[in-house]
This record gives C-alpha cells, structure tokens and sequence, in this order.
C-alpha cells in the first residue's frame, strides 16, 4: 500500500508548487480495512488535475486555508445549509472571474472552466449529485439559481 503512495507522490507532487500537501494513508474504515488516500489544498485549485482514485484507493481531501464568502456557513444558524451547493460555486466565480483567471495563470479560462477546475474537477457532475443527495435527504436543501 505504501507503494502506492509513492508512485501518487511522484506521479502528483509537482502540485506541491500549486498548494497541494500529500498527507498519507489513512484508514476510514475498519472493519473493511478502507484505506484513503489523504490531500489537502487550497480552496482556489485545479481540481481536473486529480484523480478521485488511484491504483484503487480514494483520495480524500480536505480544504486548507479561508474559504471565500459565499461558502461561509453560520455555525449558530437554526437551519443548516451546504456549503458546496452549486450556486455557491457559481457565484464566487461570478464575482472572482479575475482573480481566479490570475491564481490560475490562464487569462482567457472561461467559466464553465472554472467552475469545474473549483467543483472538484466536474461541475455539472457535482451539480448532479447534489440535487440526487438533497432530494434524498442526505444535505439540506438549497437554492439552484
């Protein structure tokens, strides 16, 4: 298994210089011995350039760093809201093009572009997914447009 972590290592490390950390293996369950893969990365990243797996083993990653405004959630709020509902996307990109253009190094990236390289790697994939998990029950509801 720890092969397999160094073969991401050296297969992904040149993201180090775009934020990306490579914390290790980490078992998430148990009783099915399931083992991840563990990364952090800053909020602005290129998500397309990951896999979900690799060589079997998922990658979970978690968000280092301040997450913009529109993906604060009040911790005291009565009720609850997701905080990586597609419109939350969809309006940080709408008021970061710019910035997020800069951070990126591309100044002609377009928005569909962005919104995938930010909503791990697939937009309307994620956007999918969400509406499935809030008509199931899984997350809060929230807002499409």
């Amino acid at each position: 298994m720890f092969e397999i972590l160094k073969h991401f290592e050296t297969k992904y490390g040149t993201l180090k210089k775009k934020g990306l950390r490579i914390e290790g293996l980490s078992m998430i369950d148990p009783k099915r011995k399931k083992h991840v893969i563990m990364i952090s990365k800053p909020f602005i990243f290129d998500n397309r350039q990951l896999p979900k797996t690799y060589e079997g083993l998922d990658i979970k990653a978690k968000i280092e760093g301040d997450l913009p405004k529109e993906f604060l959630v009040k911790k005291d709020a009565v009720k609850k809201e997701y905080v990586w509902a597609p419109i939350k996307f969809e309006k940080y990109v709408d008021r970061c093009t710019e910035e997020i253009r800069k951070q990126f190094g591309n100044p002609l990236m377009s928005r569909q572009e962005m919104l995938d390289a930010l909503a791990f790697g697939n937009f309307e994939e994620h956007k999918r997914k969400s509406i499935q998990m809030m008509k199931d029950g899984k997350i809060p509801p929230f807002k499409l447009n």
